[in-house]
């Protein structure tokens, strides 16, 4: 019987993640998520300036926001929390704001 390779969860849901950019010094977290009817279509930084979702992609792919990946959803990029081990740092863990 042939041994199947084991694939840790972390590694699986990195794998859904276009890119994981690489944060510059001074990166700023996602702190929360600025919602409309459910929806996430922005997100609070740790500076407490709000930008929209877009905005946020640019900013990460820049580097300019720590932990996070980019993924895609019929044809629109939006950020993902990089796996890491802990649930609480998730974005779906963030509180919401009003943008």
């Amino acid at each position: 019987m042939e041994e199947k390779e084991i694939i840790p969860d972390s590694t699986l849901a990195k794998n859904t993640l276009d890119s994981i950019p690489q944060p510059k010094p001074g990166a700023k977290d996602i702190v929360g998520l600025v919602k409309s009817n459910g929806r996430v279509n922005g997100y609070q930084l740790s500076d407490g300036t709000c930008v929209s979702k877009e905005e946020g992609v640019a900013l990460a792919k820049e580097g300019n926001i720590n932990s996070v990946g980019i993924a895609h959803r019929d044809g629109k990029e939006y950020l993902k929390s990089v796996p890491d081990g802990t649930e609480n740092n998730n974005l779906s863990n963030l509180p919401s704001v009003s943008g």
